[in-house]
């Protein structure tokens, strides 16, 4: 059987790459955990699995379960490979998946719904629909929104996390500014403002990124989302530069740095953890990931920190855009490990004894760790337990309740993976003070339609 790639944007080029690959690969797309009875044993080898961000604390729950499932996979290794990120897993694959060096590449990869959706208009992931929609109302609501791409799914979510603000409750006390008022995306703004005033200037807000990492969370997840904006309209038009919702996205942006309310700091980095330390940032803005990072990097500050959703637009009134952590199975002519992927990811999701048990490791390392997407899991009471490093608040319980009245995500398209370097090319020019808004903003749309011209309709 021959399947056409279509379409492959490369992380360096954004050349499309035409070519067709050769494969007999059998429909497993229905394989999952067997029945009681039923055995299956795996043969001898490595399951390769391309990560990023620290997926080796994944690798804690992965080899212990491998080590409880020694029945069906007596010889089988798991090795996790460790990429720079989303963009960097998507072109090793795509480009062994060209070569047709299949022993040379990862069985599963850890992916975005941008780089998904690149990779399935390519063939290179598996449809999964069989196995995974009949799951779906054992779900939270939205889990399998964004693995899916023209009515099938791609890719086994792993997380469903909401958007959150994270505040040091010790500068509003000193300060007496009750939180509350940052329910709102103005009354945030608000708050900067008065923060900068008490403190001299001293503290701000939050933070901003000056490299393209502010498209990616106060853009794509944060802002944009919130602000019901658009980069195309349904008939796949780029209007981005022309969307009332663009506009109130990226007018919240200028504001918050023409006042000098946000640190221009890396995230992630030492200097920004220091400042944050010293108690020049009062907040974290975007997502429920900000929890495994403060928890790791300031552990001196357990009990200041406190967790909200995400402010929302007066005049939108919805919370932030979920996002979803998924792994893809590559659709290898022979995928000798697809079933035992989809075992594990199961039992990932559905073992509440063994989930439970994994979390509180990670609690104990100061480790990376999300709620479960299994409704019956989360009514246990152990996902509602306060946190010492909250001030006795449960963050777990949190970031269920955040989950409510939230945004829809911006719709993802083929051409999302080319669109976001051109975007966050303006943007980053702003930050550094190149170029107005308001250009970049008109850049966006210019280059968008040059390099671009129009994307698929919604259907």
């Amino acid at each position: 059987m021959k399947s056409k790639i279509k379409r492959i944007i490369g992380i360096s080029s954004l050349s499309m790459i035409l070519f067709a690959a050769g494969c007999s690969s059998k429909d497993t797309s229905s394989e999952g955990p067997k029945k009681d009875g039923e055995s299956e044993t795996f043969p001898a080898g490595t399951m390769q699995i391309y990560g990023y961000g620290q997926p080796q604390y994944t690798m804690e729950y992965y080899n212990n379960w491998l080590e409880r499932n020694r029945k069906i996979a007596p010889e089988v290794r798991f090795e996790m490979v460790q990429t720079e990120g989303e963009a960097d897993a998507r072109q090793k694959v795509v480009t062994s998946f060209a070569a047709g060096a299949y022993d040379e590449m990862a069985d599963v990869l850890q992916t975005a719904p941008v780089s998904m959706i690149d990779m399935a208009e390519g063939g290179i992931l598996m449809d999964l629909t069989d196995f995974v929609k009949p799951l779906e109302d054992k779900l939270v609501d939205g889990a399998l929104n964004q693995v899916t791409y023209e009515g099938k799914i791609y890719g086994l979510p792993d997380s469903v996390r909401p958007q959150m603000l994270f505040y040091n409750q010790e500068i509003f006390d000193k300060y007496n500014i009750d939180p509350k008022e940052m329910d709102t995306m103005e009354g945030y703004i608000e708050v900067g403002r008065k923060l900068k005033e008490a403190s001299g200037g001293k503290v701000k807000l939050s933070y901003i990124d000056p490299g393209s990492l502010t498209w990616r969370y106060y853009g794509r997840r944060g802002l944009m989302p919130q602000a019901n904006a658009k980069i195309w309209d349904e008939k796949g038009n780029i209007v981005i530069d022309k969307d009332p919702g663009a506009k109130l996205a990226f007018k919240t942006l200028e504001t918050l740095v023409k006042e000098d309310l946000v640190l221009k700091s890396q995230i992630m980095q030492a200097p920004l953890y220091d400042a944050t330390r010293r108690g020049e940032v009062a907040t974290f803005y975007i997502g429920a990931f900000w929890d495994e990072f403060i928890r790791k990097n300031l552990s001196d500050m357990e009990g200041k920190w406190r967790v909200m959703p995400a402010p929302m637009f007066t005049e939108v009134g919805k919370r932030g855009a979920p996002v979803t952590s998924m792994f893809a199975i590559v659709n290898k002519p022979e995928p000798k490990y697809e079933g035992l992927f989809k075992k594990l990811w199961h039992d990932f999701q559905f073992d509440a004894k063994e989930r439970q048990v994994w979390t509180e490791s990670m609690v104990k390392q100061n480790a990376p760790y999300a709620n479960p997407i299994a409704n019956d899991l989360l009514e246990d009471p152990f996902w509602k337990e306060p946190s010492d490093y909250y001030g006795g608040q449960s963050f777990r319980e949190m970031e269920g309740f955040s989950l409510e009245n939230a945004a829809e995500n911006l719709r993802v398209t083929k051409d999302d993976a080319e669109a976001d370097q051109i975007i966050s090319v303006e943007l980053e020019k702003f930050i550094a003070g190149d170029q107005t808004m308001e250009e970049a903003v008109a850049n966006m749309g210019k280059n968008l339609r040059a390099k671009i011209g129009k994307t698929v309709p919604e259907k």
